[in-house]
């Protein structure tokens, strides 16, 4: 499709990038959202938790949430949503990847960035337990690349996913993980880093050999964090190979369903690769929107939702 036009404007206060993801990390609040939480077992005997909240009457839609790196379901950019969209008559779940939930995940592997079998096994216990017809994916960063990745990787999808959102999508991840690492963003990267050795910490309480003390000290850097842990517990050769093979820019071309794609242009995460130009002329399923600000997931408005919680809706609204 041809690139879309974007008419977000934010308050003049939050132009700028770095204010605009700051506030929106870290003072947004959103409140009126009561969720109820649900644990499912996975196929490997681990566990996810899923926090449901519903719209005040019968509906057979319902919008699956994913969060992004170290956040969960009470983040303000997932309940932001899904209050949004209970209020216009969609059922939202929101996922708590494998040890973000606030309980520790039973396996030495977690999530990663290209996890799309764990959010298979969610949608394929939604479908045997649950009536919904109409089933669409809202993504924020490292949720927007399992999005991407999973709509993009299979020959076919079941017959009740309709469409996909991914907001902030760092969809070349070795590009990213380059952003990340220079000075502009040394608070987010060290941020990260801090919420992710705790994690470690934690685990190592059950895997003492594989996680001891001199390989905590050798991560320095979000890169040797991938290098040491992600890479290798999750099966991939090192941070390189994983971000290879999980970046979901590669999987576009293969996306069959509507999906809208929102990157920011001065989302200071996103290297030049994040904002898929060609793909989205060459596929007519895929609808890319760059808006000027709004900086990584900080789509600020006056009104308490979000520009991409909007568009998110106004998406799923204009399929019908």
């Amino acid at each position: 499709m041809p690139i879309l036009h974007s008419d977000y404007k934010p308050p003049v206060l939050l132009k700028n990038g770095f204010v605009s993801t700051v506030y929106s990390g870290l003072i947004r609040k959103v409140k009126g959202v009561e969720q109820e939480r649900e644990r499912i077992i996975l196929s490997d005997g681990d566990f996810l938790d899923l926090d449901w909240s519903y719209a005040e009457t019968k509906t057979d839609k319902l919008i699956i949430v994913l969060h992004g790196l170290e956040g969960n379901a009470q983040r303000p950019y997932m309940t932001g949503v899904a209050k949004l969209c209970n209020t216009n008559a969609i059922d939202a779940v929101c996922v708590n990847f494998r040890g973000c939930s606030g309980e520790d995940n039973l396996k030495f592997y977690s999530y990663h960035s290209g996890a799309t079998k764990d959010l298979d096994e969610i949608i394929q216990h939604i479908l045997k337990t649950k009536s919904y017809s109409q089933i669409f994916f809202h993504g924020v960063s490292l949720g927007g690349n399992i999005v991407l990745k999973y709509l993009g990787e299979r020959e076919e999808l079941v017959p009740e996913i309709k469409a996909g959102v991914a907001v902030s999508v760092p969809c070349y991840l070795q590009g990213s993980a380059e952003e990340l690492h220079t000075f502009k963003n040394i608070l987010f990267h060290d941020r990260f880093k801090r919420h992710l050795l705790n994690k470690l910490k934690v685990k190592q309480l059950r895997y003492s050999e594989e996680l001891n003390d001199a390989v905590l000290q050798s991560i320095k850097t979000l890169s040797d964090f991938d290098d040491v842990y992600t890479s290798r517990a999750h099966g991939f050769k090192d941070a390189v190979d994983y971000y290879e093979q999980c970046s979901s820019l590669q999987f576009l071309k293969g996306i069959k369903v509507p999906t809208l794609i929102i990157n920011a242009l001065n989302d200071s995460f996103l290297s030049p690769e994040c904002y898929p130009v060609k793909d989205a002329k060459e596929n007519p399923n895929i609808y890319l929107e760059m808006p000027k600000h709004g900086g990584h997931v900080g789509f600020c408005l006056r009104n308490g939702f979000y520009y991409n919680e909007k568009r998110t809706l106004e998406f799923i609204q204009g399929l019908d």
